[in-house]
């Protein structure tokens, strides 16, 4: 692949905002727990003072996603009533259609004018997509990915083959969505 190909690729798919007040900060799930990081770091600088964890997937020491995210939150000193928590979403998806029920139940949407997407580095566009079909049009979304090296990056992940792989299926991945309609057409 082309370096113009690669830049392209990495532009549409990595975007990041710089964090800055919001009403509630969203994580998504992943098996690993680097993507609620930017969350504890927004509540700790005053950022925010809700946290919606979402996801039913199994993370790597095999508990819940919802849980090894919600008990690693408490051990950073968010106090519980901080935390919203959707414990049955397993794909992107469902971390928005669950997720956007659980916040027009515990806060009322009329309540939330902007929102962070906590998630991983390369999944920000299809989160992204994907929020703004669940979420209300007047609320302003942000993308607050982990910098975390461990995740892949707009400048590595053509360096692997694992990295390449991966970053061709949230292409396919998109593609998916967009014919399943999971994507507002305006």
């Amino acid at each position: 692949m082309d370096t113009d190909s690669l830049k392209a690729i990495s532009q549409f798919l990595f975007v990041c905002d710089n964090p800055e007040p919001v009403d509630l900060a969203f994580v998504l799930g992943s098996p690993t727990m680097n993507s609620i990081y930017p969350a504890l770091d927004m509540f700790h600088a005053g950022l925010t003072q809700k946290i919606v964890i979402s996801g039913a997937g199994k993370s790597t020491s095999g508990q819940p996603e919802w849980e090894l995210y919600r008990d690693h939150a408490l051990a950073a000193g968010i106090p519980s009533e901080a935390l919203l928590l959707e414990k049955l979403a397993l794909n992107t998806q469902q971390n928005f259609e669950l997720g956007s029920n659980l916040i027009m139940q515990a806060l009322g949407w009329g309540n939330i004018k902007s929102v962070a997407l906590c998630a991983k580095p390369f999944h920000m566009r299809r989160v992204l997509m994907t929020a703004r079909r669940y979420f209300p049009k007047n609320v302003r979304i942000i993308a607050c990915p982990p910098n975390d090296p461990m995740n892949l990056s707009a400048l590595n992940w053509a360096e692997t083959p694992i990295g390449r792989v991966r970053i061709l299926e949230e292409l396919g991945k998109i593609s998916r969505y967009a014919l399943q309609g999971d994507f507002n057409a305006d």
